[in-house]
Order: C-alpha cells, then structure tokens, then sequence
C-alpha cells in the first residue's frame, strides 16, 4: 500500500452520499481516480465525465478514451450542473486559509504580485454553488496560510456553500472546527499529529484523538492497479510510500 492509495481513496470517501451528480476531479490524477473508484465501489450512481465533453457511461483508466458515452455535455450544460448545485469538484489551490478561501490567481500584493497563476477561473462559481473539496498534493507552510494573497475559492467566512473535504498528501481535514475553521480528521499511515501541525501556517483545530486515515481494501487496491491505474501515475504525484 502506497500514500497515493491512501490518497486516492481519501478523496473518494470526499464523494461518499453524493448520489446522481456530476463529480469533477480537477486538482490532478488523484482527484479523478478518487472520483472513478467512488463510482466503481460505494457511489455507482455519480456522474463522471471524460475530462471535456462526454459523460462516460463506463469507468476508464487514467488518460484512456470512454467505451460506453451516456451523454453530451457542453460547456452551457455544464455551467447548468454548476449553478444548480448539481456538482461535487475537487479542485487544487496555491494557497488555502484556515476558513478555506483558496488562491489560484496570484502571489504576493495585487497592485504588484511576485507570480502570476491561474486567475479566479470557475472557483467563486463553484464554492458559492455547489460542494467543494480539496486536494493538496504537498502539504506545506507555504500552501497553508494565514492569510490567502488573493480570494479565488470562498471559505466557510464568505459564504461558500458547502466545503466537504480537504485531502492532502499528509492528513485529511475539514471545515469543523470552530466558527468554521479547519479541523484534523485523520492523519495518514506514517504521518504524525505533529507533522501536520508543524506543516500547517495557521493553527489547526486538533481534536483529542486523531485517526488514521484508512487505507484501500484489498478490491480497491485491485481496481487501482488492474483498472483505473494500471500504470501507477498515481505514485507520479505522492511518491512516498504509508506502509
């Protein structure tokens, strides 16, 4: 069992009780594989598209083309699901607050900022609208901030409408804490209460008995490496090893 499996099923339990909607793995390959093994194990009824335009009647491997195609999804259709509330997006930030407000835009001072990212793109949509996750493929300081350069994403303190999970390569947190603040749900094999905290920028709500975060059972280790990921990208993106 590797950290990218811990990972992976991590942000799937992020779509456990989501039903018939859309679920949009955006932050990277964990985050569709997340989405494609909810489907194939605990949750069959989620929508999963192709990463454009077509909603896939099958469930793929990581980079590989749709079988079965169950339907058209342009981007109009699309931005339906979004304003709706009938999406679940996990998505990634540069930086993420303790109330979740999330950058992608840029970093460092508006008027003049050191680096130029993404712009706010679909994330004031999407968390105003609809449930939201995270996946943070390295836990830092430098991710975890005070306080955010710019607001992309809006926390539980700016109206966002509901932030289910944030899932990193250390721990998984939530939005539990007090006032809406983030809140240690379990830490990964291998990792330590403390190493989450010492990566942390702000201070994190920690309650008195942490878990660890569960690993894939035996079928879902077998659909990752036979089906969805045979070819491990995964360990591409969380190399270290949990156990």
């Amino acid at each position: 069992m590797s950290r990218a499996d811990v990972c992976v099923v991590a942000c799937a339990e992020a779509f456990r009780g989501d039903g018939e909607i859309l679920a949009a793995g955006i932050g990277g390959a964990v985050t569709v594989l997340g989405a494609r093994l909810a489907r194939l194990t605990f949750e069959p009824d989620l929508l999963t598209h192709d990463g454009g335009c077509l909603l896939t009647g099958d469930v793929p491997a990581l980079g590989e083309a749709p079988q079965v195609v169950e339907g058209w999804l342009p981007f109009r259709d699309h931005l339906w699901l979004v304003l709706n509330g009938r999406r679940h997006v996990m998505l990634g930030a540069s930086q993420i607050d303790r109330f979740g407000n999330t950058n992608i835009s840029c970093i460092g001072d508006w008027a003049r900022p050191r680096a130029q990212l993404l712009g706010v793109r679909g994330a004031p949509g999407n968390t105003r609208c609809d449930p939201t996750s995270y996946w943070i493929p390295r836990h830092s300081p430098r991710v975890f901030v005070p306080r955010v350069d710019m607001v992309s994403g809006l926390g539980t303190d700016r109206g966002a409408f509901e932030l289910r999970r944030v899932v990193t390569d250390l721990a998984v947190l939530d939005l539990g804490g007090p006032d809406g603040t983030m809140r240690l749900v379990s830490v990964h094999p291998g990792v330590s209460v403390a190493d989450v905290v010492a990566a942390t920028g702000f201070e994190l709500d920690v309650p008195g008995d942490v878990p660890q975060t569960r690993g894939p059972s035996p079928d879902e280790l077998r659909l990752l490496d036979e089906v969805l990921d045979p070819r491990g990208l995964r360990g591409r993106e969380v190399p270290e090893r949990a156990a």
